[in-house]
């Protein structure tokens, strides 16, 4: 459950990665604001006013004869400094006073450093103290003169803010609650893109029509139509080649008759033994090619179908059955092969006959010949969820487990196999599994000998 979830987390989406965008540009904007904040309070000008410094200076000179009271005025004013720049949970960055009369300090602001003297009257300059910048700025009227210090370097002002939370605090605060809604605005404008992705995923392989659905977005619309051109270029590739394989196999069966015709005759006049030895070989090549066009053929006649639009309704299924066992039986007699068939219920499946028939035959066919002599091939057929579920099994020699995926490829063969054959069998079976929405297995067999098939169908509507 825990390695679902961390596979879902690692995989990109395309949500997540607006999302990660638009927390990406609400970072930079506000730290485009915290650079103006650090640019507007390290700059040239100072927070406190030429006013107020020459109000600092009034009440210190009328109140040179009352040094209590003078100390409270000038703690009163450097509150009042405080308190009208909202800086008192940031106490280092409020703004200090020292002032000097005849030569002695009579007031400085709590842990504002001494010693400091100003360049010039008005003149602002950044001077160091044990390692720190302030930037100083002094008024001189008559005896008195007062100094402001504030914070000076952009560094220590970003570092005294950040110790504090003003700078990662509004942003991990309001992210919760930026979030959730642009997850909702991205999963609602991700609508369309969905539903394009939900009729490609229902279509089959052989469903190459346009896609129906037409967003009205640029962009996904773009995307539609080179989907839908894609898909004609595909299906017009595929008709050729249906078109040729269809041409090549018509052409072909006439001469191989033909061919066929005349080895027949020759082998009536022939006496000699190493003739008809010869001549059996070319029959029984022609034999294996006549039977690759018409595998040729049935593979073509299934795609066509798979392409032509819905299925007829029913087919019965075990009258089926028992049609093309008797047929097949001549086979299976020559092969000493015994057929057995096991379907007590009547079924009956949504489908063509001929692709069907097609099916049956394949797959029994297959069985027969792989079959030691002296062996049986078992065909049954039942119901289960809806499902009518077909076994072919023989006591061949089966297939290796690593190569039940590749068998379903044209013309693949497994290894080492004894007997003729073009490897279309099993394609042209799955060919037609698919096309009547059904799916195919391979397994061991009875006691693990030989190969089972199964097939499993969607039972007609009763």
């Amino acid at each position: 459950m825990m390695g679902r979830f961390w596979a879902m987390l690692r995989r990109p989406t395309l949500v997540r990665r607006l999302m990660l965008a638009q927390m990406l540009m609400l970072t930079v904007l506000w730290s485009l604001a915290v650079a103006y904040v650090l640019f507007e309070g390290t700059g040239e000008a100072s927070n406190v006013t030429r006013g107020v410094l020459h109000a600092i200076i009034s009440v210190t000179d009328n109140l040179a004869d009352q040094p209590v009271r003078q100390e409270q005025s000038l703690r009163a004013i450097d509150e009042a400094l405080r308190e009208e720049f909202e800086m008192g949970k940031v106490p280092e960055l409020a703004p200090r006073i020292l002032v000097w009369r005849e030569g002695k300090l009579v007031y400085k602001s709590p842990n504002a450093p001494s010693g400091i003297r100003s360049a010039g009257p008005e003149q602002m300059e950044v001077v160091y103290v044990k390692g720190q910048a302030w930037r100083s700025r002094s008024l001189v009227e008559g005896e008195t003169r007062v100094t402001v210090l504030e914070v000076g370097g952009a560094w220590q002002f970003f570092i005294t803010i950040n110790s504090h939370g003003y700078y990662l605090l509004p942003l991990l605060i309001s992210l919760p609650f930026l979030l959730v809604p642009a997850w909702l605005s991205i999963r609602l404008a991700m609508r369309p893109w969905r539903k394009v992705a939900q009729e490609v995923a229902a279509r089959g392989p052989q469903d190459l029509r346009p896609l129906t659905f037409k967003p009205p977005h640029g962009e996904l619309a773009a995307l539609v139509d080179n989907i839908n051109a894609l898909l004609q270029r595909v299906d017009a590739s595929a008709a050729r080649e249906r078109s040729f394989i269809a041409d090549a196999t018509h052409e072909l069966r006439t001469p191989l008759a033909a061919m066929r015709v005349n080895v027949e005759a020759l082998q009536g006049q022939a006496h000699d033994a190493r003739q008809q030895e010869l001549l059996d070989g070319i029959l029984n090549s022609g034999n294996r090619a006549a039977r690759l066009v018409g595998q040729l053929l049935q593979l073509t006649r299934s795609e066509v179908q798979a392409g032509a639009g819905e299925l007829p309704r029913r087919q019965a299924l075990d009258t089926l059955l028992q049609d093309r066992l008797a047929a097949l039986s001549g086979l299976a007699q020559a092969g000493d092969i015994e057929l057995e068939l096991q379907a007590s219920v009547s079924l009956s499946v949504p489908g063509q006959r001929e692709s069907l028939v097609s099916l049956i035959d394949n797959l029994v066919e297959n069985a027969i010949k792989y079959s030691p002599r002296g062996s049986s091939v078992t065909v049954s057929l039942h119901a289960e969820r809806g499902q009518a579920v077909l076994h072919v099994a023989d006591q061949g020699p089966g297939i290796a487990p690593e190569l039940y995926a590749r068998v379903f490829d044209r013309f693949f063969r497994a290894p080492q196999q004894a007997q003729p054959g073009s490897g279309l069998g099993l394609s042209i079976v799955a060919s037609v599994v698919h096309q009547h929405g059904g799916t195919i297995q391979l397994h061991r067999g009875n006691g693990g000998l030989g190969l089972l098939v199964e097939v499993r169908l969607p039972l007609a509507e009763a």
